[in-house]
């Protein structure tokens, strides 16, 4: 079967691969059509179902694997394909979903070991017990979820691998600048998306939850740490505890895009540049690896729709 990644431009191909999204859409014509999102283990790429009726509507949902006869294209600098052909699987052929999830490049038993380790390395004992206490809570999410439902780290475990590369970057930068809080950072760096498991529905066919779409994962994981707070018992107007609140809620970097507040101390101003590094890097990745030599990545929705020349050398 085909992978995803290894399509090239005019390729027809046939495989079977799962629903990532369906989403119903209305053309100028008036009639319907589902914009899809279809996903193997090596990534995603989109298509355009047009004139849908209500029944193929209900048959092809997400979560759904089908078999696809189509041809890789290009709109407007983005790779798409050309549905030719698509039914759902037959009973005797490759139909469990998890079959075609992308998934991080570490396993969760080793990410959730190297998280645990950090946790000795936050000293204030108020940050400690809280960032315990919402792990403990969420451990299932936090180790299964992805980052985001398109743009960076936007796979199974992407919300734990995530949060793993930006702890070691952030104690690469502690190691060059002492002057920092290793343990504000550490904390700040483990919770900043926590809220990512009530944003988003889970790992497979992502879509953002109400409280998602209304809410943010910003302010709900902010929620989260004054829940945390009335639980164990502390003050949330304490100084420590405000200073956490902080750097979650500054993490966006600018009101604009999202953050209720600029971050305003060192150890935010880092976490948001590491969290606008990582992200950035993941999606560049996962874009250059489908990119040959010599030739521009396909424009990346994420990174002011620019594309990415790739060196011969």
């Amino acid at each position: 079967m085909t992978k995803i990644r290894e399509l090239v431009l005019d390729q027809e191909f046939t495989g079977f691969y799962l629903i990532k999204n369906a989403d119903v859409r209305l053309a100028k014509n008036g009639k319907k059509f589902i914009a899809f999102t279809f996903q193997d283990t090596s990534g995603t790429i989109d298509g355009k179902f047009w004139d849908a009726s209500e029944e193929e509507i209900q048959r092809f949902a997400a979560g759904k694997v089908v078999a696809l006869q189509g041809k890789r294209e290009v709109y407007n600098g983005n790779p798409q394909v050309k549905i030719m052909h698509l039914r759902l699987t037959k009973i005797d052929e490759p139909g469990e979903p998890t079959l075609y999830m992308e998934r991080a490049p570490l396993k969760k038993e080793a990410m959730e070991e190297e998280i645990n380790k950090t946790l000795f390395e936050i000293t204030n004992p108020n940050w400690n017990r809280i960032v315990r206490f919402l792990l403990n809570k969420y451990q299932k999410e936090f180790f299964d979820f992805p980052a985001a439902k398109r743009n960076h780290h936007a796979f199974a475990s992407g919300l734990a691998y995530h949060t793993v590369s930006m702890l070691r970057l952030g104690k690469a930068i502690v190691a060059e600048y002492p002057e920092l809080n290793s343990s504000l950072l550490y904390a700040g760096i483990i919770l900043h998306d926590l809220g990512k498991v009530l944003e988003l529905s889970g790992p497979m066919s992502t879509e953002y939850t109400l409280a998602g779409n209304l809410v943010g994962h910003l302010v709900l994981v902010d929620e989260e740490i004054v829940k945390a707070c009335i639980a164990l018992k502390f003050d949330e107007n304490k100084e420590d505890i405000v200073v956490l609140r902080h750097m979650v809620l500054s993490h966006h970097g600018l009101l604009e895009y999202g953050s209720p507040v600029r971050p305003r101390i060192m150890e935010a101003e880092i976490l948001h540049q590491i969290d606008n590094l990582d992200a950035s890097m993941q999606m560049m990745l996962t874009s250059i690896r489908q990119t040959t030599p010599g030739e521009y990545s396909d424009r990346i929705f994420g990174m002011d729709n620019r594309s990415f020349y790739v060196p011969k050398e």
